[in-house]
């Protein structure tokens, strides 16, 4: 007979993943300091592992088979997954950068994306920066979903439909072929957390329950394609991408985003929601 682990972690399990989330978001805070036209992508993963390293964790994506590096670096049309190196950031480009940590066996995991200005291209850093900030709202819109919701099936639900109300005239692709997921002990566990509408409820959502949500969202159409790095998703109309992701536990008490250092207060008060730290 084959024991299948459960999805719901106990409150100490839950204590335990708070540090991994916070070096997370110590790694990619120092990676978004230094984003600025002609600095590689190589160089910010330099900056995510020094910080990992110097609290004590390891580069939970550098634990993924067959690759190296401490984070993932997007830009343009890579949605997901870019691998970095000598690529240098130029003006107007749109960068995505995903991180994790693995700190005493529970792993933090966490995205964000940022638009780096250019005066000569208003129009383009524009359209960049609202695909970035629909994106943000719809995973702000999903983790409020979760604070209520009693099966998982209404996060998917909550960020489409967030996407739906506040992109602009022809809308925005979601990404079908990547999801969120569950995270504890590995960093990609079950469930997986969709980022659109589903007819699957899904399992329920009680305390113990943590997950990563992460919309992946492109100005034009959803199809990508897979880069000849065998990593690099991209999409097939060259259009730009964006990614957004954090860490979520759900506890006795409420909600919890592991990898915000304020458990998502700030971001979640437009929602109505009050995270609840947990004991």
């Amino acid at each position: 007979m084959v024991l299948r682990r459960s999805i719901y972690k106990s409150p100490a399990q839950l204590r335990a993943m708070i540090e991994p989330g916070l070096i997370t978001a110590a790694a990619l805070d120092a990676v978004r300091e230094i984003v600025a036209p002609g600095v590689t992508t190589g160089e910010l993963d330099a900056v995510a592992a020094r910080v990992i390293a110097e609290r004590g964790a390891t580069s939970n994506f550098q634990l993924v088979r067959g690759y190296r590096h401490t984070i993932c670096a997007s830009v343009n049309e890579q949605v997901v997954h870019g691998i970095p190196g000598e690529r240098a950031l130029e003006p107007g480009d749109i960068l995505s950068v995903d991180c994790g940590a693995l700190f005493k066996g529970w792993n933090g995991d966490s995205a964000f994306t940022v638009v780096l200005d250019d005066p000569t291209r208003p129009d383009v850093v524009a359209e960049r920066e609202r695909l970035s900030e629909v994106t943000r709202g719809s995973l702000w819109a999903g983790i409020a979903a979760l604070a209520s919701a009693r099966h998982l099936g209404k996060i998917g639900a909550a960020i489409e439909g967030y996407i739906e109300t506040h992109a602009p005239d022809g809308g925005y692709g979601i990404l079908r072929d990547y999801v969120g997921h569950g995270i504890g002990r590995k960093m990609h566990e079950s469930p997986s957390v969709f980022n659109y509408r589903v007819d699957d409820e899904g399992p329920e959502v009680r305390p113990g329950l943590v997950v990563a949500i992460e919309p992946m969202v492109v100005i034009g159409d959803q199809e990508t394609d897979v880069e000849d790095d065998g990593w690099t998703v991209s999409t097939v109309d060259g259009t730009a991408g964006s990614h957004w992701e954090h860490s979520v536990a759900v506890h006795d008490g409420g909600v919890w985003v592991l990898t915000a250092p304020d458990g998502g207060a700030e971001a979640l008060a437009p929602f109505g929601v009050t995270p609840q730290p947990i004991a």
